[in-house]
């Protein structure tokens, strides 16, 4: 269990879940006690995580902490929620998409680090294409300059893997900067059955 006097692992995200246990997205240690706090969290899941501890009460002289697990459940259900998740096209950015394609270009398959990486449109804008989640790809910098403003085919590359758009909860596990393991697993539950980050974890294990 960590403590507040350590900052730096008080970089750590929490998930943050409705009372369905459907995600909504990540939250930092303060915003975690804030709902703590103002009894929003019905239930909390995963490992205990931070240990935040308070000031001591001059009537009981104890001094208040709250434990903060890794997933935290808060109460309320958004009405529509559901419908609006299930037709939900996440922002697109490119620590995302790296993410998403595992920080691999997709023309020569090479790993690369994010800051050797581009995002590359498989149809050029010029040539019609858009600025979209099906559309983009992560590709390193000496095959996105060779290629240009042409169609893969057209300038003899062939993509590793065709372009999706992320549900989601698949959204949220890019978004994470360290995904935890029991988070990851809680994630996983709410990927669709072929999503190739599914897929990517089970080679992994």
């Amino acid at each position: 269990m960590l403590l507040l006097e350590d900052a730096l692992d008080l970089r750590q995200w929490v998930l943050r879940t409705d009372v369905a246990g459907r995600p909504l997205g990540w939250i930092d240690y303060r915003d975690a006690v804030r709902l703590y706090h103002a009894g929003q969290v019905a239930y909390h899941c995963g490992r205990p995580l931070f240990r935040i501890r308070g000031g001591i009460c001059a009537h009981t002289g104890h001094r208040s902490q709250v434990d903060v697990n890794t997933i935290v459940a808060t109460q309320g259900v958004s009405a529509g929620l559901n419908k609006r998740l299930d037709n939900y096209t996440p922002p697109l950015n490119n620590h995302t998409l790296f993410r998403r394609d595992a920080q691999i270009c997709m023309y020569c398959g090479g790993r690369f680090l994010k800051r050797d990486l581009t995002r590359d449109h498989v149809r050029p804008i010029s040539q019609g294409g858009t600025d979209a989640w099906a559309n983009v790809v992560a590709a390193c910098k000496r095959c996105n300059n060779f290629k240009g403003g042409r169609l893969p085919e057209d300038a003899g590359l062939q993509l590793l893997a065709v372009p999706f758009v992320p549900t989601y909860a698949e959204y949220i596990y890019l978004k994470g900067r360290r995904v935890l393991a029991d988070q990851m697993e809680f994630l996983k539950a709410h990927f669709p059955r072929d999503s190739r980050l599914q897929s990517r974890f089970e080679q992994a294990a």
